[in-house]
């Protein structure tokens, strides 16, 4: 054992030297940006790797939920969405001047719950933005009977949804748009970065253009666009990390077996029932199981069964070198630009701050040693 600090992550680094020849190759092209090859090469690599057809590069997660609102034509009216996200998701929707509303989450999975989609819908109601909580994926099928029935459009934030599958299919086929962020806390990153899935060549060129300051062609422009393409030494980084995300998702694996087996009869201490499931259906065929990424390991901490509060474990394991993260925590309903809306009463999201209130993401990323994850289990089970 040592008493090195043991982060809640750890970015995914490509070998430096692999990395160089790639930065030659841009030094040599002498295009650094602007849709180049490197950018070309990550699409076409990505939509492979995700078993999708229609992906957009951007320069990080946020301007892809941006956009897609854009892209769909959503200008005015409200946004059904979640309180337990990252703030980026509800941001999203104030910058495209558009109104958040909060439901409740599943209490089971974190996702947004759709029997709580159907009686916040209002004749305002544009577009419904649920997020695939931890990686685990909503219930999509539910989703897309109420956004039928009702005419609405589906935005997912699939931040921590890389390369996660249902029954042998990628989930960012669902919905109407699918975003993701390359951010370089997740579990596969670009430094900073995310994309667009989309499901028509005719929506991917709309998406290409409004990235581009709304150009189509050298002089027309046809949509008040931004500027967020992705730059070649991003791609190229990218391009590279894609050859280890898969050595880097079965460590985490490994290690969140190691968590459920150490952790599951603590009392007190509640493990996210997704990430059991999923390594308990590790044996049954692809097209019957959900695949995770293991981006995340959340516990949950019921302070009376356990001793001791979240955020006591919280303090004692920073005290030890060891550093969890909140998330999410506080909910998006509780800032300030948020907490006034009537959507966002705690009454209203008993699910959501229960979740907030109690969970604690431990060190998950694939550069964990096995001293490592025993220092975690250790003061989890003996520091009270």
């Amino acid at each position: 054992m040592t008493n090195k600090q043991i982060t809640v992550t750890s970015p995914l680094l490509p070998p430096l030297e692999e990395f160089i020849p790639y930065l030659q190759e841009i030094w040599n092209h002498r295009w650094i940006t602007n849709n180049g090859e490197f950018h070309q090469r990550l699409e076409k690599a990505l939509a492979e790797y995700l078993g999708v057809e229609y992906i957009s590069l951007f320069t990080n997660g946020t301007l892809p939920l941006i956009t897609a609102l854009q892209a769909l034509d959503i200008r005015e009216g409200e946004v059904i969405t979640t309180p337990y996200s990252f703030v980026a998701t509800s941001h999203a929707i104030w910058w495209n001047g558009l109104t958040p509303v909060f439901v409740g989450i599943d209490p089971v999975t974190g996702c947004m719950d759709p029997d709580r989609i159907e009686e916040a819908i209002t004749e305002r109601t544009r577009a419904i933005m649920p997020v695939h909580v931890y990686g685990t994926p909503c219930d999509t099928e539910h989703v897309q009977q109420i956004a039928d029935k009702y005419g609405l459009k589906v935005i997912y934030d699939a931040a921590h949804a890389f390369g996660v599958k249902r029954n042998g299919k990628s989930i960012l086929l669902e919905g109407d748009i699918s975003t993701l962020s390359f951010h370089a806390t997740k579990t596969y990153n670009t430094i900073e970065g995310g994309a667009l899935i989309c499901h028509s060549a005719e929506m991917k060129y709309q998406i290409d253009n409004l990235k581009n300051f709304g150009f189509r062609g050298e002089t027309n422009v046809v949509a008040p666009g931004i500027n967020s393409k992705m730059d070649e030494v991003r791609a190229a980084y990218g391009l590279l990390n894609l050859k280890y995300v898969d050595a880097a998702i079965a460590r985490r694996k490994e290690v969140a077996k190691q968590y459920v087996e150490a952790l599951q009869d603590v009392k007190g201490i509640m493990l996210y029932q997704p990430i059991v499931d999923s390594l308990s259906l590790d044996s049954s065929p692809a097209d019957m199981r959900v695949e995770l990424n293991y981006s995340y390991f959340p516990i949950f901490v019921d302070a009376e069964q356990y001793g001791m509060t979240r955020d006591e474990l919280y303090e004692k394991m920073k005290l030890r070198g060891i550093y969890g993260r909140r998330y999410f925590y506080p909910l998006i309903t509780d800032f300030e630009p948020y907490k006034d809306y009537s959507s966002a009463a705690k009454e209203n999201l008993p699910n959501a701050n229960k979740f907030a209130d109690q969970v604690i993401c431990l060190p998950m990323h694939h550069a964990l040693s096995e001293d490592d994850v025993k220092r975690v289990i250790d003061v989890i089970v003996n520091v009270r």
